[in-house]
């Protein structure tokens, strides 16, 4: 069971409007009580902080808004206090472009050793004045940026996948593979537990870069399936992810390293968790899916099949620092969005607005039902709180490289970042005591705060806390599958060792067998006999399957 913090919204100690590591580890014991076996981590790194993070200057120190390698080291020794594992974001597809190694390219002459790190490209055209390929990136517009040279002419092309201030790595380059082993090593001596390898499947480009007709993100469309395109999915990658592999097993203890790929199908995915290499792989189908029977049936059913075929835990999210937050998609119906956004934007003011209250309910059983499936679960910092989506953040303070790139066409992910509450009152509801926050909180935040969810026994913290125990004591994550039949086709019923599962996502009522109640999602009380055996439209309970 891992817990994501994205650092710069989960708590601010210094009162500077940004999250911090003082800040998390202050919040550790209030973490491990969800009984969670490890933290990820996205990027702490220095960085200009043009993609949240994930353009990174160095990637062996601390960037003074989060701390110092001083306040990392304190925050892995309480963490291993209280027996949590720290799991840190690895960017090796790109960097950013103040980082020294790029800077050195672009002071150098085409075909350099310098260059050679990067991929730097001749352009096409009379003069060089069209870039080498269609490739887009995937926040909007092309994928190559065109450098003045030294001498003040318009020079080579560089790539990047994402916004021009990252360029892509050359991994066909040995100094590329040297930079990042050492970087692996950095951090395992200061008792990383892992790392979560950002855009695992696109390290290694088609050496020719032909061009691309299909989506950017690599997923397959008409006409282009996804295990065509030339920048993801590599055969060379296994063998940089086999070499990883081994430099974790120098170190005691269990290392992890668990790939952000979005590859789809989901059999193409188990293709990156085998013995030499991977420990793990986002399961992006199961967060995407539509949550709807015949959908969720298919992902369910693919995802462990494809898993258990390489002996690998299948992986279960529902909500990143990527996607809108699913207490706001469950808000549109069957886990939708509105029409026109695309899929990992964010919702702005123009757009219809989710039913919050259905949103909220419909998170509670989709959790417990997530929470009861075999394998490993990831939970995105404040979803045990039962927090959606800022869905009306103003244009102006919105941050996100998609919104400036596409001219505010897509709105990008802000509004997933919103700072936590931890307090009812004060200006940020307990992110910090200044009331400075990079991003506004939504108006009610506070309600949502983890003092007032504390100690009520029905709130979405405490349904959190009760599955989460149960699923240790009943050890739900290592047990087995079943479907369990006779519901009818609304109905999604499942047994992992001695619990049925039963999520009734039709419009009517659902008898239920005369089984004691482990836990339900509208009635978190332990020990609580339902009013009736029945299961009302989008609620889950646990059985105790005799």
């Amino acid at each position: 069971m891992i817990y994501q913090i994205y650092p710069r919204s989960f708590r601010d100690a210094n009162g500077d409007g940004e999250g911090d590591l003082q800040g998390i580890t202050a919040e550790l014991a209030n973490i491990r009580e969800l009984d969670v076996d490890a933290l990820w981590l996205s990027p702490f790194y220095p960085s200009p902080q043009r993609d949240g993070g994930y353009d990174v200057s160095d990637y062996r120190d601390v960037d003074p808004m989060f701390g110092t390698l001083e306040d990392f080291d304190t925050l892995i020794a309480r963490a291993d206090g209280l027996g949590l594992r720290i799991i840190i974001d690895l960017v090796p597809n790109h960097c950013s472009f103040e980082h020294a190694l790029f800077r050195a390219a672009l002071g150098s002459e085409p075909g350099s050793a310098e260059r050679e790190v990067f991929i730097f490209r001749n352009g096409k055209g009379e003069n060089g004045e069209l870039p080498p390929n269609n490739w887009q990136s995937h926040f909007g517009g092309p994928a190559w940026t065109r450098i003045t040279e030294t001498d003040g002419t318009a020079g080579q092309w560089y790539l990047h996948l994402f916004d021009s201030s990252q360029p892509d790595f050359n991994w066909h380059a040995p100094v590329v593979h040297e930079e990042f082993e050492q970087t692996l090593r950095f951090w395992l001596d200061r008792g990383v537990a892992g790392f979560r390898v950002d855009v695992a499947h696109s390290l290694v480009k088609h050496p020719e870069l032909p061009d691309w007709g299909g989506r950017a993100d690599g997923n397959s469309s008409e006409g282009f399936p996804g295990h065509e395109a030339p920048m993801f999915g590599q055969p060379e990658l296994h063998d940089i992810y086999r070499r990883w592999n081994a430099i974790m097993r120098e170190y005691d203890g269990d290392r992890v390293l668990c790939a952000e790929a979005s590859i789809s199908p989901v059999e193409r995915l188990a293709d990156w968790v085998r013995p030499d290499q991977m420990q793990q792989a986002f399961n992006f189908a199961f967060l995407g899916t539509k949550w709807e029977p015949e959908s969720l049936r298919s992902v369910i059913e693919t995802s462990l099949r494809g898993f258990d075929a390489v002996n690998a835990p299948t992986t279960w999210v529902l909500s990143n620092h990527d996607v809108v937050r699913h207490a706001t998609r469950f808000g549109y119906p069957h886990g939708g969005r509105p029409d026109g956004i695309r899929d990992g934007d964010g919702i702005g003011t123009g757009d219809a607005q989710p039913d919050t209250q259905r949103g909220l309910t419909l998170a509670r059983a989709a959790a417990m039902l997530m929470l009861a499936l075999p394998g490993g679960v990831y939970l995105y910092q404040g979803e045990e709180l039962g927090l959606a989506d800022h869905t009306e953040l103003p244009d102006e303070v919105r941050q996100d490289p998609t919104f400036a790139r596409t001219d505010g066409a897509r709105l990008g992910r802000d509004g997933c970042r919103i700072p936590l509450p931890w307090a009812q009152h004060g200006e940020t509801a307990g992110f910090n005591d200044t009331g400075a926050s990079w991003l506004p909180q939504p108006t009610g935040w506070g309600n949502y705060a983890r003092s007032e969810q504390q100690n009520d026994r029905r709130s979405t913290l405490s349904l959190y806390r009760a599955a989460l125990d149960q699923r240790r004591a009943l050890n739900l994550g290592s047990g087995s599958f079943a479907w369990y039949d006779g519901f009818g086709d609304d109905v999604l019923a499942f047994v992992n060792r001695e619990v049925l599962v039963v999520m009734n996502l039709g419009s009517s009522e659902v008898a239920l067998p005369g089984f004691d109640v482990l836990l339900d999602s509208d009635n978190v009380i332990p020990g609580t006999p339902k009013t009736s055996h029945t299961l009302v439209p989008e609620q889950c309970i646990w059985l105790r399957f005799k």
